[in-house]
């Protein structure tokens, strides 16, 4: 990796290339070269993006790190550019060789949400090579195999998702535009509606923080009429360092940690989306999940889960779409031996995806949390979309950890001080999020939003003094092309 100022002059050579092949080329700007069976494209990604934040993290900081210094009100610019390659090769009658380099090029200017500005790196994204059958419409079986990093999503996003990592040194906190796998072998087999993907996978992760994670497992899908489907996915992690915390006995004292927690896990992820009914219900919409945990040899035993239920009034201007969302991760129960804490491995932290609330999302990690969320976005135009989310989240497990330790101190009873962690009342953050997306071409987006959290209970019960609302906005551009 190389210190961003030291990349400005590279990335921007990089960009100009591309933008000039882009204006040379009119509707095939991006096909540098097409005969016999080749084609080699060009690709280019950028997006940069503005972020105001107040009262960062509800002001804990004051509360549990009062000699830190923390600014809990910040601005700051981010962006990144990703230019590439890739190519594909028929080879005979009935394969194709395909593959594609790229590189991220990000960084940030100021001071972001978690302290941490005026830095950034430039980084490998994609790194592979394949090979595909020719025919995939499903009429005869067809395979599709790859080796070297690049992006891969097992079922809705669950656990097997976000492979890269960003923000601290690499910068771009907000855009997060890494999202390949260091390295990902990927098998995929189908036949009519029914897709089976087996996949080795390790993370790209910030150099400050490596766990050498290791991931390998299947994923079996079937994918029937009207975006419904349903699938399976197993894995196992042979090796990695990540350690666990667990909670104090009678949820009284400091967690203690166990080392290599998540070496040996093993886990299941059952997925579904449907919709199941004809006639004025056609348009209504159920979808669940399920994952289960375990890993013999720290005695580790954790579940989560989701159910959501929505309805798209088609037939009414804006086209109006409102959805319900429970969803659930298991925390460790400080009246037992055993581990429950939910390990959320990679999971997809959009605001569509697996987020637990929107500003709560950057605090709490898909474990020892639970949240009802409702959603309404409607469509003033075909290039127009306005979405409002709201997230009530608890805590599953009281004096547990919710992140990793999250908030050890001190709590007085009868005139004894006692070192907790975790939270006392179960209420957790009220999140709320006003999102706007443009299209502004087929490949550019503009997107800004403004959102809140109103702490609950919970976090009241951490924070000493006032507990203040949370809140800020943004608003970005990105172009894929």
């Amino acid at each position: 990796m190389i210190q961003f100022r030291h990349c400005a002059v590279t990335v921007g050579a990089l960009a100009a290339s591309l933008l000039l092949v882009s204006a040379a080329r009119g509707a095939d700007r991006l096909v540098l070269f097409d005969a016999d069976g080749l084609e080699v494209k060009a690709h280019l990604q950028l997006g940069g993006n503005a972020v105001f934040e107040r009262n960062l993290f509800w002001d804990l900081a004051a509360t549990v790190a009062p000699n830190a210094g923390f600014d809990p009100d910040t601005d700051w610019l981010e962006g990144y550019i990703m230019p590439g390659l890739s190519f594909t090769k028929e080879l005979g009658d009935s394969l194709t060789a395909y593959g594609k380099i790229s590189v991220v090029a990000s960084g940030t200017l100021g001071i972001d949400a978690f302290d941490t500005g005026s830095t950034g790196r430039i980084t490998l994204e994609d790194g592979y090579l394949g090979l595909r059958s020719r025919d995939t419409s499903g009429a005869t079986p067809w395979f599709d195999i790859s080796l070297g990093p690049r992006d891969y999503k097992a079922g809705t996003g669950m656990l097997i998702a976000n492979g890269g990592a960003n923000g601290f040194e690499r910068g771009a906190l907000k855009l997060g535009p890494r999202e390949a796998w260091e390295m990902a072998a990927l098998g995929r087999f189908g036949f009519g509606d029914f897709t089976a993907t087996g996949f080795y996978v390790e993370p790209n992760e910030l150099p400050r923080n490596p766990t050498n994670t290791q991931i390998v497992g299947g994923d079996f899908r079937y994918d029937g009429p009207r975006d419904t489907y349903a699938g399976a996915t197993l894995g196992y992690v042979p090796e990695s360092t990540a350690p666990y915390p667990k909670a104090a006995p009678g949820g009284v004292g400091i967690p203690s940690i166990i080392p290599d927690g998540r070496d040996g896990l093993k886990f299941v992820n059952l997925y579904g989306r449907a919709m199941p009914f004809e006639g004025s219900l056609e348009n209504l919409f159920v979808g669940g999940d399920f994952a289960y945990e375990w890993n013999d040899r720290i005695d580790m035993r954790a579940w989560a889960g989701r159910a959501q239920i929505g309805y798209t009034f088609a037939n009414i201007g804006w086209t109006p779409t409102i959805a319900y969302t429970y969803q659930t991760f298991s925390g460790d129960d400080p009246a037992t031996p055993q581990l429950e804490r939910f390990d959320p491995l990679y999971y997809e932290g959009s605001p569509s995806a697996w987020s637990t609330g929107s500003k709560s999302s950057m605090v709490f990690i898909n474990s020892n949390v639970n949240s009802q969320q409702l959603s309404l976005s409607v469509r003033p135009t075909e290039r127009d979309t306005l979405t409002l989310r709201y997230a009530y989240i608890n805590v599953n497990e009281l004096r547990s950890p919710i992140q990793f330790g999250q908030a050890t101190r001190l709590e007085f009873a009868n005139g004894v001080a006692d070192p907790v962690a975790g939270v006392t009342e179960r209420h957790l953050a009220d999140d709320i999020y006003l999102e706007y997306i443009r299209a502004i071409t087929p490949s550019t987006y503009l997107t800004t939003g403004i959102s809140a959290s109103i702490p609950g209970a919970g976090m009241k019960s951490i924070i000493t003094g006032p507990a203040p609302v949370w809140y800020g906005g943004f608003v970005n551009i990105v172009s894929d092309f």
